[in-house]
């Protein structure tokens, strides 16, 4: 059986290193608002009446996952034509509604998130910025939290208030935007690569508040409307304008997007880099090291970090806690031996990233 950590014990263990940094997954939302942010509940509460035909295709597949989905109908509209001429419009209706469900994705998402931070208890955001301290704290210098996920949680984390605390919590949360004399009032910009040489937080796949407006990537924020995120997303959306957002089924895929955009090949390259350095320590929280993120896994295992903590929910011999032991060590194996890296288990629950 493997040894589990708790969370206070590796961060203990990691004391060791220059720094800690943090990746979150899926599972990050999933503790705050299972109800919301699991694929699950994405899917029976997704309006599929854009393409009538997606649903039949995931009852087919048997998953709720849209990326699985998507990467499904992306590699079928590529095969089918190889075996019957006579089926090429069929391949194109199945890349149109792969096309369709990232829309999708991205519409029940906005649609689904709590409206505003106030629907979020105080006592859940004080805990996260708990969680946060130990890589974005004062005694952590330069540590990087990298988000797999686009929904507003860690944002909200980051701007809520500790007044009334008697200890409150400082954090570092840089994430490279700002204002230029040519920014309008209700956003902020990223500074580009040159002036974002500070950024501490970085959303790897886009998230539902940045919109790319083609000269400039633009952050939507509530201090400069008064207008909730959610709404101001929405109101985007429904003039036809999407977020920076990466829903892309496969990790070549996904890396593709990732390259078109400054902004997400920064991000990219910061997390190459920190993951290039030697004397730093990895924590992984609420993500399953899958196949469709390689793409992030394989910057782990082609670096020199030394360590790499990986959380693990309920029991540690349930399928998918082997499958994600199993990842993890796959990960470790393929290393350069001159640059071994030690992974070690905690108990993601012991984290109480939400709180108790």
């Amino acid at each position: 059986m493997a040894t589990i950590l708790t969370f206070d014990d590796a961060i203990k263990h990691s004391a060791r290193f220059k720094k800690r940094h943090l990746l979150l997954g899926n599972g990050f939302s999933i503790a705050c608002r299972p109800e919301i942010f699991t694929y699950g509940s994405l899917f029976e509460q997704a309006d599929f009446s854009s393409a009538p035909r997606l649903p039949a295709v995931f009852n087919a597949v048997g998953v709720t996952d849209f990326e699985h989905v998507i990467k499904m109908l992306e590699d079928a509209s590529r095969v089918i034509p190889v075996y019957s001429r006579e089926a090429v419009e069929v391949a194109k209706q199945m890349a149109a509604d792969a096309e369709s469900l990232k829309d999708i994705l991205i519409q029940t998402v906005a649609s689904n998130h709590p409206n505003i931070p106030n629907e979020i208890a105080d006592e859940k955001f004080w805990a996260c910025r708990r969680f946060l301290s130990h890589f974005l704290g004062e005694a952590n210098k330069d540590g990087k939290v990298y988000t797999l996920n686009y929904d507003l949680l860690l944002y909200w984390t980051l701007m809520h208030e500790d007044m009334g605390l008697s200890d409150p919590v400082k954090l570092a949360f840089n994430d490279g935007f700002g204002r230029d004399e040519d920014t309008e009032p209700e956003y902020v910009n990223w500074m580009g690569e040159s002036g974002a040489h500070a950024q501490r937080v970085h959303y790897l796949h886009g998230a539902l508040h940045l919109f790319d407006a083609g000269a400039d990537l633009q952050k939507y924020t509530w201090v400069n409307t008064g207008k909730p995120l959610l709404e101001q997303a929405r109101e985007a959306m429904n003039a036809n304008k999407f977020p920076l957002f990466v829903a892309e089924g496969m990790s070549n895929q996904k890396l593709a997007k990732i390259k078109h955009s400054a902004y997400l090949h920064h991000s990219y390259k910061s997390f190459s880099s920190q993951m290039a350095q030697r004397n730093d320590g990895l924590f992984i929280f609420g993500h399953s090291l899958a196949d469709n993120d390689q793409h992030i896994l394989k910057k782990i295992a082609r670096g020199k970090i030394e360590q790499v903590y990986v959380g693990l929910y309920g029991d540690p011999e349930n399928d998918l806690n082997k499958r994600i032991r199993s990842a993890a060590n796959a990960l470790a194996h393929s290393r350069d031996a001159r640059f071994a890296i030690d992974v070690a288990f905690f108990d993601a629950a012991s984290a109480e990233v939400w709180g108790a």
